[in-house]
């Protein structure tokens, strides 16, 4: 038996596994290359006879397009193209995730801050934008939509007419995108049993998914009139069927392939870039290359929905929580994008993983003139936890409990259920997490202190020399969350995977090639893993990703490994039979074990169960290829019934609790996060190494929401102020605090090799973990994210 190629992180046992096969911890391929910068990503393309594109955009939240002149921009020189809505070629000009709503081109009017309204190619990327100036628009302002009030207001805006005519009991009005009900027992009558009730507003900011690559692509005019785009995103087969109809093509006759990708978070799985560039492209018959700056990007893809959140939670005095009711109401800005999803995802999870069996839960999603929002780490469920959590500690302290032990004795378990009726029927180790970030030695006291003095780096504020610790104060805070894993209710999910076994040089050699989008979660690795397991050889190389084999769905939903994984499981388990077979006839007559026995491929060999090596898999090849393709799905889900919301309408969830440790300077409003401890069920860890910094990365997302992340609009305007890393605030090193990982593997039956999806439960309990610190530190309510020091002195 082999070892690991790397060291097994601290506190996680060393499997015994071939080298590079599931349960190892497995360095990345591309991860030196990105540490040192030689990594080629999207936006490093080049074509020697290449134009560049630049997307003119609206200064604008709402207002009517009275005039658009590019006559000027047209006559610049080293300018190819200038389009519009009306130069589109065909008679479908919108496209979307879930509803196509979104203009490929504002057309008539604008409904957001920085909407597309015409697109240039120019030889040079500063003529391009100097073109894009030159083009001159006349806008009409018209009053803005912002809120649920100014949405659904008689006489408001109807920002999608179209949509005017979808007005049922699921939505009522033509700004609501979508509406969620969850009805289940009798949440008045359980109210009047309870013997402690408390209630809460919430409000939850709008965040970015901040990935450090900015949206970028290279389109490629092809002869035979379709066209090859290379791309930066998190779904190709999806990006495809939006474009080919925009384009007029069939689909055969738009190739993708992915383009190096730096993160995503969600913020790719919309459209961007893509349609302008292949529009430019097909018009000059050139190359064009689109490159977003970061001012761009903040502009160019959606966010994550800001949301009002109310709740009412009861009690007995025992501590059984005896009923919940909730309204959660989302912004989802100018366009659909995922809202109807996000909002199911707001409904279903909204009461977290308690058991609760008397709830009255709304969630909707309103169109308004912000920006859009959509998919993000956590899609919905972060809003949720955020505003269920801090309800959980209210409760706890109007009952005298400790806020851990009143959550455990209220956590679900295998076999409990859902608002939405849904058996829980796989491992629910809520109550273990909790005991484990509790049960952790807490970091040591007032770590400025030195025998020299303070040391200001470890200080609330750091080496900004603000404070010397005076009014610095400690405070602890728990939350736990609970995530859905996969697309739900109805979805037809699938996956597809072809691997490819040869004989090269007389080795035995895998090739997996999928559509998956590697944007960090590790599929480069875990593809490996599997083929290596499976079919026992050393050499896998993964094939790059492109629409040249079926689809591999999202890279969204933390549902990759899992679908993706599945799919290439399934194909390598057709290899394999089929190389046994061939095998079996090539040396069947030579060996009766052939015919008899169990057999297994093992280190590049064919063995049976007690150890006999039959053949080299090289010699049972020779100049054999063999290859298969197949679709993998899951088990299915169903729709939400749209009054009540029963339904099975998940396929796995994931959970994940934290405990967080912060010092606060309650003179300045400063926060320092000391530690962020974290515990998560993940089923079964394919790659540990990969699994744990999922997990310290979700928690780090967690972390900025918390404290510092935020897209600030203008209330009147509908404007974006920080539309830049100077004023929108990421967690750097600086900010990041120890991350240690409680991993716990409890096999999902229904899943492949047991595994739950990890990347994003993480992100769900941390925020609320480090608003619980923060709270016990201080004494103020905070029920606003992110904190700010104006909300802990008193200023704001």
């Amino acid at each position: 038996m082999g070892t690991d190629p790397t060291p097994t992180p601290a506190g996680l046992t060393r499997p015994t596994r071939a080298p590079g096969g599931i349960g190892v911890s497995t360095l990345r391929p591309d991860g030196t290359l990105k540490v040192t910068g030689e990594f080629a990503y999207s936006s490093d393309m080049w074509h020697e006879d290449m134009l560049w594109g630049q997307i003119l955009r609206s200064p604008v939240a709402h207002a009517e397009i009275v005039s658009l002149d590019v006559s000027e921009a047209l006559v610049l020189p080293g300018v190819h193209a200038v389009l519009t809505y009306d130069d589109l070629p065909t008679a479908v000009r919108h496209y979307g995730l879930e509803i196509q709503d979104t203009p490929v081109l504002a057309h008539g009017r604008v409904r957001h801050h920085g909407e597309p309204v015409a697109a240039v190619a120019a030889d040079h990327p500063e003529t391009a934008r100097r073109a894009a100036a030159k083009i001159k628009v006349e806008y009409r302002e018209l009053p803005v939509v912002t809120d649920e009030t100014s949405a659904t207001a008689p006489g408001a805006p109807v920002l999608h007419p179209d949509r005017a005519d979808h007005h049922s009991h699921r939505v009522p009005h033509p700004n609501i995108v979508h509406r969620q009900p969850i009805v289940r027992g009798d949440a008045d009558a359980a109210a009047r049993r309870a013997d402690a009730v408390v209630r809460g507003e919430y409000v939850f900011g709008m965040q970015d998914q901040a990935f450090l690559g900015p949206e970028s692509g290279l389109a490629v005019p092809a002869e035979d009139g379709g066209v090859d785009l290379y791309i930066a995103t998190q779904w190709l087969h999806n990006d495809r069927a939006q474009i080919a109809p925009v384009l007029g093509l069939p689909e055969d006759k738009v190739r993708m392939t992915l383009a190096g990708v730096g993160g995503a978070f969600g913020g790719r799985e919309d459209l961007s870039m893509q349609i302008h560039a292949c529009l430019l492209a097909l018009r000059t018959g050139r190359p064009v290359k689109i490159v977003y700056n970061r001012f761009e990007s903040f502009f160019g893809h959606v966010h994550r929905h800001p949301a009002k959140l109310h709740y009412e939670h009861g009690a007995t005095r025992d501590g059984k929580l005896t009923h919940v009711r909730c309204r959660i109401v989302l912004d989802g800005g100018a366009y659909a994008s995922s809202s109807p999803a996000v909002v199911g995802n707001a409904s279903s999870l909204s009461v977290g993983p308690y058991v609760v069996d008397h709830v009255d839960i709304e969630a909707l999603a309103l169109y308004t003139n912000n920006p859009p929002c959509g998919a993000m780490r956590g899609f919905g469920a972060v809003q949720a936890c955020f505003a269920y959590e801090a309800q959980m500690d209210k409760l706890a302290a109007e009952l005298g409990l400790d806020p851990v032990e009143f959550r455990r004795l209220n956590a679900m378990e295998q076999g409990s259920r859902l608002p939405t009726g849904q058996l829980v029927d796989s491992p629910a180790p809520v109550a273990e997490l909790l005991r484990r970030v509790k049960a952790r030695p807490m970091p040591p006291e007032r770590q400025w202190e030195t025998t020299e003095g303070a040391d200001i780096r470890q200080l609330p504020g750091g080496l900004s020399n603000t404070t010397h610790g005076e009014d610095v104060v400690r405070g602890v805070g728990y939350a736990v969350g609970i995530k859905n894993v996969g697309f739900s209710e109805g979805f037809d999910d699938y996956s597809t995977a072809k691997v490819r076994l040869e004989n090269a040089g007389g080795e035995a050699v895998a090739v997996v090639h999928t559509a998956m989008a590697e944007v960090g979660q590790g599929g480069v690795t875990v593809h490996a893993q599997i083929a290596r397991t499976e079919l026992g050889v050393d050499q896998v190389t993964i094939h790059p990703a492109d629409t040249q084999v079926g689809s591999a769905g999202s890279t969204s939903a933390s549902r990759q490994t899992y679908m993706t994984g599945g799919a290439v499981r399934n194909a390598c388990a057709l290899v394999r039979e089929r190389a046994l077979e061939l095998g079996r006839r090539r040396f069947g007559s030579h060996h009766p074990a052939w015919a008899t026995a169990e057999l297994r491929l093992e280190d590049g060999q064919v063995v049976t169960e007690a150890g006999e090596v039959l053949a080299s898999l090289a010699d049972v090849l020779d100049d054999e290829v063999i290859e298969e393709e197949r679709e993998w799905r899951h088990r299915p889900t169903r729709s939400l019934d749209p009054r009540t919301g029963q339904g099975d309408g998940h396929l796995q969830y994931s959970f994940a609790a934290h405990r967080a440790v912060v010092e606060v300077d309650t003179g300045l409003g400063l926060v320092k996060v000391v530690e962020l401890a974290c515990a998560q069920d993940v089923g079964k860890a394919l790659n540990p190494l990969s699994v744990v910094g999922q997990i310290q990365g979700g928690t780090v997302q967690g972390l900025g929401i918390a404290v510092m992340e935020e897209i600030v609009v203008d209330p009147v305007t509908a404007k974006v102020r920080n539309p830049s890393f100077t004023d929108y605030l990421i967690p750097t090193i600086l900010d990041t605090p120890s991350l240690p990982v409680d991993m716990l593997e409890l096999p999902d039956v229904n899943a492949p090799y047991g595994l739950r999806g990890v990347g994003e439960a993480p992100t769900l309990s941390a925020t609320p973990a480090v608003l619980a610190a923060i709270r016990a530190a201080t004494g103020l309510e905070l029920n606003r994210t992110p904190v700010r020091p104006e909300h802990l002195t008193g200023t704001a």
